[in-house]
């Protein structure tokens, strides 16, 4: 699992690409996090479009990520959601917690 972050005007774009697993997810959670703490945002998006494969590992890192942007007053986003991880926030249900585009 691969994360890239690009800031700009207390924006944050993370994108991340490889497998969202078990295996990459705690790595992934902690970049994120860094990333977030880094840049302190008023709006992340999340772009999965890179993302082969994906687990509830996913959800951890969304919902972590989700909690820290509230917690800073921001908002969030996940956008280019790939079919196979997409079908795994809708079984989830974080479809309703998150913006999911």
């Amino acid at each position: 699992m691969e994360l890239n972050a690009k800031s700009t005007d207390r924006n944050l774009l993370l994108e991340l690409s490889g497998e969202l697993d078990h295996h990459g997810a705690r790595d992934a959670i902690a970049e994120t996090e860094r990333a977030i703490d880094a840049a302190l945002p008023r709006r992340l998006m999340l772009d999965f479009s890179g993302v082969t494969f994906m687990d509830s590992s996913g959800i951890a890192l969304i919902l972590r990520a989700q909690k820290r942007m509230q917690n800073l007053g921001g908002s969030m986003v996940v956008c280019h959601v790939p079919q196979q991880a997409k079908r795994v926030l809708e079984a989830a249900g974080i479809c309703r917690l998150v913006a999911v585009r």
